[in-house]
């Protein structure tokens, strides 16, 4: 495949992180902007190095010169327009979460493959420099056997916009947030065979517990309502039967303690990810090859969620913003 050229479907927070990511990684790669207020999509493409702009999503997805799509609109959206991109034509690369459900994920698996082109779900975390180091100190026996994983990702977040809207989110925080932590506990290494989640007073605050093939149990603290002294900075821990692995949540340091005890410092270059992803992801279009996240993976995510979510359907909630 030629160099690709990139239109983005969506002129918000997402599409600002992946262009800063292109930029940087991709220079030469032309990025193009669609919105449904043609302004917005000429504002955002002068002011971020953008190669052009549309007036309309259906503009974008006309265009024979565009060979992928990047859907960053808010998650319901999702399935709609990476079915019109896949029957146009075009790769597509879908922000986190991809879909609301995995019915719609397998219809989209389907399409793609019928067309012969690829989805790419744009999940970061799995690239993080932490993800693959917990990873990797799993597979190579340095903690033993897993006994406990325990993620403390609290924080308070300031939301608006479309996350108000359970209609236009799919669900609640751990749906649109959370889905980054719960594709950590499901990568590990270990399969996860069950799942529960429980809300601590509303959905704002959940704690969710897996417990993995093998009998090990994984527990997350999920929130965008706790303070703490320093926003979204804390201590997780990963027990095995023969030591442990301390690490600040988002991977800016770990302390092994085994046989051998040290300091590990994963990687702040690359922190959450994002320049590992795009680089595997424009590979993996260019050559073409599977992505190491693959649409197979971001299903046991969308499966995990639906498990753990089961309940009320999102047209019955209420916002959990008041």
């Amino acid at each position: 495949m030629p160099e690709p050229t990139m239109a983005f479907l969506g002129c918000g927070a997402a599409a600002l992180m992946h262009s800063r990511t292109l930029a940087k990684v991709a220079p030469r790669l032309p990025r193009l902007y669609a919105s449904r207020i043609g302004e917005k999509a000429r504002s955002f493409s002068e002011s971020y190095g953008g190669s052009g702009w549309f007036d309309g999503y259906e503009s974008a997805l006309a265009d024979p010169h565009i060979s992928v799509v990047v859907v960053t609109t808010p998650p319901a959206t999702h399935f709609a327009l990476a079915r019109q991109a896949l029957q146009a034509g075009k790769h597509v690369v879908v922000e986190k979460p991809a879909f609301l459900t995995t019915a719609e994920l397998d219809d989209i698996a389907a399409l793609a493959a019928a067309a012969d082109r690829q989805v790419l779900v744009a999940e970061n975390y799995y690239y993080k420099p932490i993800a693959f180091r917990l990873r990797e100190l799993i597979a190579t026996g340095a903690i033993g056997e897993l006994k406990l994983v325990w993620l403390n990702a609290t924080k308070q977040q300031r939301v608006a916009g479309w996350r108000c809207d359970p209609l236009l989110a799919g669900g609640g925080p751990l749906f649109e947030g959370g889905v980054h932590w719960i594709n950590v506990l499901a990568h590990l290494g270990p399969e996860i065979e069950s799942i529960e989640c429980e809300e601590c007073g509303g959905p704002m605050t959940t704690v969710t517990r897996v417990r993995y093939r093998g009998g090990a149990i994984g527990l997350l603290a999920y929130s965008w309502e706790l303070k703490s002294r320093l926003n979204g900075v804390h201590m997780s821990r990963m027990y095995g039967s023969h030591g442990s692995v301390a690490f600040e949540t988002n991977g800016i340091f770990a302390l092994l303690r085994g046989p051998r005890a040290r300091v590990l410092l994963p990687g702040l270059r690359d922190l959450m990810g994002r320049r590992a992803m795009w680089l595997d992801f424009l590979a993996a279009l260019k050559q073409p090859r599977a992505p190491q996240f693959t649409l197979a993976r971001a299903r046991v995510d969308v499966a995990l969620l639906e498990r753990a979510l089961a309940g009320s359907p999102a047209e019955e909630k209420q916002p959990w913003i008041s």
